[in-house]
Order: structure tokens, then C-alpha cells, then sequence
């Protein structure tokens, strides 16, 4: 079967809903209010509430009682699209990804002083991008929407007051459709000879989360949590409707396939330390590793493909992504202003997977600094309430995109920023 590299980063097949934005390639760091409000810089090591089921699930021997922490939050990102040129004409409006809200929660019991027990749903991936119908790029990614819901039933032992570890299967459940128009031939004229591909697919897998917290000392708490790799193999369909273009109509048929994509979310490390100054102020630090070389390429197989264009576009559809391991790194503090108030920042610093070569319009992503805000209010004794706030800036990045065996190309500059706002709840019983 012949390949062609569509370039259309299908690697969104495996993510929840808005916002590559806030963590590396289309990972997702919104899983705790508390946390945003410090940049995540605590979020293996700080242990505040409901929340450590998924930052560090050993975390859970230190709360008390029972717990429920929930909230979401929202994302509203702006891009500029600079200097656009292509073999095709069209808009390049920029604003593609929408104002979405990531949801999480999360319940924990302290069975005694060395058991405890939680779960956890949360969104560990996301991303959206939906572009204008006359983009320019449309060739190389026109819309993404895809969807992880993740469920985490969790355990943790204290071994004594100093060191706990943690542990949690993750059920993990992924759907999505990805969309490009193509052209069999160059084409000036927007819309003119556009054929549209449609990729659905979904799958179930398992991985787990691990995690040890250490109390080094009176003052200084250390955390460290490793996050499962997980292989999918989606299960979908292909559906291709062909322009009436009369050059397109002799060569081109509609069609549906059956089709099938293997792919692996990457494993991580979050490393952070907690560090007491006084009975008002904490500061945190961490990073986080994670191994987004696993991503070389992706190949979507299409079952009874027939007809000689149709074969040779759609049997197999490959791409490159050659992304590499990244690190991120935050520090934060937080002041406890008086018994009901606890005031948060944060900054954090992210390296992205992408590479000049395979970018495409569908991550058009860069490095990007995050300045967070935050604040915690306790109503009383059992309820406290969560607010953060976090902007962020990319460094601007190009994208140079072709499809040699259809004669395309796209080219631009993207500059890149986002607001992130959260609200959330904890409830202690």
C-alpha cells in the first residue's frame, strides 16, 4: 500500500477537549484548582487536598478524614496568524481553538493511620482546534475534537508520619474526529475542488499512576509521581466526500472505510518539594519529564479502499511527528494571609514536543511561559473554596507544511497566548 505523508498531527487522536495550551504538546495540567494557583510547581510535594489522586497519589495519607475537591476550568486562548502563503487561497483568522471547560474530581477516605482510599475522573490530554471553513491551511488540519475521560481508583500506605507511596489503575476511555479538505490539484480558488476527510475513532486502555511522599524534615516535604504510558488502538471509520470539481469527479469517489490507528500517550516524572518558611509562607518548586519521543510518526490503516486515487491516498495514511522529550519547570509560593485566606502564584516555564520540520496547523505550538494567580477561602472548617488564574505566552513559531505527491503547501507564523481561569471546591466530612 502506497503512503502518504499527509502531515496532519493525528496525534490529537488521543486527547480531552480544549487546550494544548497549558502543559507540553496536548497534555493537560488542569487537574487541581489549588494547584494552577502556584503553576502546578507543588503539585507531586504540596498534598493540599482531593486533588493528590492524581498529583501524588501517596499524598492521600496525609488528609484527614473524607474529601471531595472538584471545579474546572476554562481556556481562552488567542493566536495570530502571520505572513500565511499557500498553494491554495483562503483566510487566516487565527482564535481556532474555543472557550471550553476542562471538569476534574476527586473523593478521599483515611481508613486509618496507614490506609487511605480515593478516585479520581479527570482529563489528562486535550485538545481542540476548529478552524474557519476558508483557512488556508485546511489541507493540513481544518478541525480536531477528541476526548480522554480518565477514572482512577486509588490506594495509599503510610509506612510511618515520614514516607508514604500511593497507587492508582487509570481506565481511560478516548474518541475523536479529526478533519482536512485535500486537493488533487492546485487550485487558487477557496473552496474550489476541496475534498473532505473525516477520521473517527475510539478505544478503552489501562495504565496507573505511582507515587512516594517523603517528609524530609519538620519544614520540607518531597514528591515524586510517575505517570503510566498508555498504547491505544483506535477503532473507527474513514469517510471521504469528493468535490464535484469535474476533475476531481473523474478521479476521486466518496467512500466510508474502516480504519484503525495505534498510538501511546507518553509517561512522565513530576519531581517537587515543598518547603515550609514559616506558619504563613511556603514555597514549592518542581519539574516535570516527559517522553514525547515515543511519538515518531502515526500510520491510520483503511480497510477496502478501492480505486486507483482513492488507493493511493487512503489505503494508508502516514505521518511524521519525530517529537522529543521535554522538561517543564515552576516554582511558586503561597501566603497564608489569615485563618480564612490563602493567597497563591506561580511561574512555569514549558518546553514543547514540536519540531520545525513536522509542525502542523493542528499544534502550532512553542515553548511558553505561564504566570499564575490563585486563592483559597475557607467558608468554614469543611468548606473551602478555590479560585486561580493563569496567562500565557508562547514564543512565536512557523509552520511549513507540504504534500509533494498533491502539489500543497502552506507556510505561516503563529503567535500564540491564552487566559486560563478556575473555580473549584473542597468539601471535608
Amino acid at each position: 500500500m502506497k503512503k502518504v505523508m499527509l502531515k496532519t498531527t493525528l496525534s490529537l487522536a488521543v486527547t480531552l477537549a480544549s487546550s494544548q495550551i497549558f502543559a507540553s504538546g496536548f497534555a493537560l495540567n488542569e487537574q487541581s484548582v489549588s494547584g494552577m494557583g502556584t503553576g502546578f510547581a507543588g503539585r507531586s510535594s504540596s498534598a493540599d487536598d482531593a486533588s493528590t489522586v492524581f498529583g501524588n497519589p501517596a499524598g492521600m495519607a496525609r488528609l484527614e478524614g473524607q474529601q471531595i475537591t472538584g471545579g474546572f476550568a476554562v481556556i481562552d486562548a488567542s493566536t495570530d496568524i502571520k505572513d500565511g502563503r499557500g498553494s491554495i487561497s483562503g483566510t487566516n483568522k487565527g482564535d481556532m481553538v474555543p472557550f471550553t471547560a476542562v471538569p476534574m474530581g476527586f473523593y478521599t477516605n483515611k481508613l486509618n493511620d496507614q490506609w487511605a482510599v480515593g478516585f479520581g475522573v479527570y482529563a489528562p490530554f486535550g485538545l481542540v482546534t476548529d478552524y474557519e471553513s476558508s483557512f488556508q491551511g485546511r489541507g493540513f488540519g481544518s478541525k480536531s475534537e477528541v476526548k480522554v475521560v480518565t477514572l482512577q481508583p486509588t490506594v495509599s500506605y503510610a509506612f510511618n508520619d515520614r514516607v508514604s507511596i500511593g497507587f492508582g489503575p487509570t481506565i481511560n476511555r478516548i474518541s475523536g474526529t479529526l478533519e482536512s479538505d485535500i486537493r488533487l490539484t492546485p487550485n487558487p480558488l477557496a473552496g474550489a475542488g476541496d475534498n473532505n476527510v473525516k477520521i473517527k475513532g475510539n478505544d478503552t486502555a489501562l495504565g496507573f499512576n505511582i507515587g512516594v511522599l517523603v517528609q524530609a524534615t519538620d519544614t520540607t516535604r518531597v514528591g515524586l509521581t510517575y505517570h503510566s504510558q498508555v498504547k491505544y488502538k483506535l477503532d473507527g471509520h474513514t469517510a471521504i466526500t469528493a468535490s464535484s470539481d469535474p476533475f476531481t469527479a473523474a478521479r476521486l469517489k466518496s467512500d466510508r472505510y474502516d480504519a484503525s490507528l495505534k498510538i501511546d500517550t507518553p509517561e512522565s516524572y513530576d519531581l517537587s518539594v515543598t518547603q515550609e518558611l514559616s506558619d504563613a509562607w511556603k514555597v514549592y518548586a518542581g519539574t516535570t519529564w516527559t517522553r514525547w519521543s515515543r511519538l515518531k510518526d502515526i500510520t491510520i490503516e483503511n480497510k477496502g479502499v478501492t480505486g486507483p486515487t482513492n488507493s493511493a491516498l487512503f489505503s494508508t495514511i502516514t505521518e511524521e511527528q519525530n517529537w522529543h522529550d521535554t522538561w517543564a519547570y515552576a516554582i511558586g509560593t503561597s501566603y497564608q494571609l489569615n485563618k480564612q485566606w490563602v493567597l497563591r502564584t506561580g511561574l512555569t516555564w514549558d518546553q514543547s514536543p514540536t519540531n520545525n520540520e513536522n509542525r502542523s496547523p493542528r499544534i502550532p505550538t512553542g515553548d511558553r511561559t505561564i504566570f499564575s494567580l490563585g486563592a483559597g477561602y475557607a467558608v468554614n472548617d469543611n468548606l473551602v473554596i478555590d479560585v486561580a488564574y493563569s496567562y500565557l505566552k508562547e514564543e512565536s513559531v512557523k509552520v511549513n507544511d507540504s504534500k509533494p505527491a498533491l502539489g500543497s503547501y502552506y507556510s505561516s507564523k503563529y503567535e500564540n497566548s491564552a487566559n486560563g481561569f478556575a473555580v473549584g471546591a473542597t468539601y471535608k466530612f
